[in-house]
């Protein structure tokens, strides 16, 4: 009994011995430590939090298209946080957010994302407007949501923000705004004039502004996505958004599974941090 205890023993030690060597333990370790250190994260929001454009989408998730290749989805892989709920859909206004989507939050939430006020200021109707009217009808549009967002839609993410913070004091929360759709003097031969793509512009940089300054005053992060789609918008070389995709119209200007992770994805990492 005594020798195969001693033998036992010998086998031990030289095993620890043989995984300090080839870091086994420490590869362990490392991925325990990594693990442990990322937070329980929830994504909210819109179909630019949900991935639509992005193509490969959950059909669990019905009409929200979420898809795996959404920055959240991309994050939470990368990231192996403790928890991860992803109700972000396609569509969704302020209101939807509160009504639909803040049931994961609580008090031990360590991270949250949001994509939220593009739809409440009528992108979809803009763009539609758009493409479809007049170039004075589009400019008109453009004017009237940035009239909205100056003087309605405050009020509806101050409602978000507040109940986020009073569900989740600790968290961590990133505001992700919206990337300007073109590329001006690009390569687009066709469709709209350089006049309504510089007011839709205009318009993506007035919310952005908006959702900015609600952040901060929330104390919330803003990670403008601006920067990372400068080069990539639609008539540049490289866009990492659609144009109008007459198969599949509601992928209509949103970002590519590209802007995703390489527009949405890097700001989402750095501001998340």
């Amino acid at each position: 009994m005594r020798l195969s205890r001693f033998a036992a023993y010998a086998s031990s030690l030289l095993l620890a011995a043989a995984a300090t060597l080839t870091g086994v333990g420490a590869a362990h370790a490392d991925s325990g430590d990594r693990q442990s250190a990322a937070p329980t994260y929830v994504a909210l929001g819109d179909s630019y939090s949900s991935g639509v454009g992005a193509g490969n989408y959950d059909s669990g998730s019905g009409s929200c298209k979420r898809s795996t290749r959404a920055f959240p989805a991309l994050w939470a892989a990368a990231n192996a946080p403790s928890g991860f709920s992803f109700t972000a859909c396609s569509g969704a206004r302020t209101d939807d957010v509160l009504a639909s989507q803040m049931g994961p939050l609580n008090s031990g939430t360590g991270l949250v994302s949001i994509t939220v006020g593009g739809n409440d200021a009528g992108f979809s109707d803009v763009m539609t407007t758009c493409v479809l009217q007049s170039e004075d009808n589009c400019v008109a549009r453009v004017n009237q949501a940035k009239a909205y967002v100056d003087s309605t839609l405050p009020g509806k993410l101050d409602r978000v923000y507040t109940a986020i913070k009073s569900k989740s004091p600790s968290a961590r929360v990133v505001v992700l705004g919206y990337p300007r759709f073109y590329k001006l003097g690009g390569s687009c031969l066709a469709g709209l004039s350089e006049r309504e793509r510089t007011a839709i512009n205009g318009g993506a940089d007035h919310l952005n502004a908006a959702l900015a300054k609600r952040a901060a005053d929330h104390g919330f992060a803003f990670g403008d996505v601006t920067t990372t789609f400068a080069g990539h918008e639609i008539c540049s070389g490289a866009p990492w958004l659609h144009s109008v995709v007459w198969t599949n119209i509601g992928e209509s200007y949103h970002p590519t599974a590209a802007g995703q992770s390489g527009g949405y994805l890097p700001v989402f990492s750095r501001t998340a941090s």
